[in-house]
């Protein structure tokens, strides 16, 4: 597994965009996204912070179901 980047939530935001979740509302510092599959809806929550933990992003990530992988792709 790759390690992950320490990066802003605007560019976390920006690349869970590209990868085809829309941003819902916002709520406070935090971002509801929702992305609609043939499974049903995926949902995640992005803090607004300038830099990101590690272990953070790997949740948001995990909540997304997107690998590390396909999210340093997109970058």
């Amino acid at each position: 597994m790759p390690k992950l980047p320490r990066i802003s939530s605007k560019k976390a935001i920006k690349v869970l965009e590209k990868l085809g979740f829309q941003q819902v509302r916002q709520t406070g510092s935090h971002v509801v996204m929702k992305k609609i599959t043939s499974d049903g809806q995926i949902g995640c929550v992005v803090p607004i912070h300038r830099e990101l933990k590690v272990g953070t992003l790997g949740g948001i990530l995990r909540k997304a179901k997107i690998t590390p992988e396909e999210f340093i792709n997109n970058l």
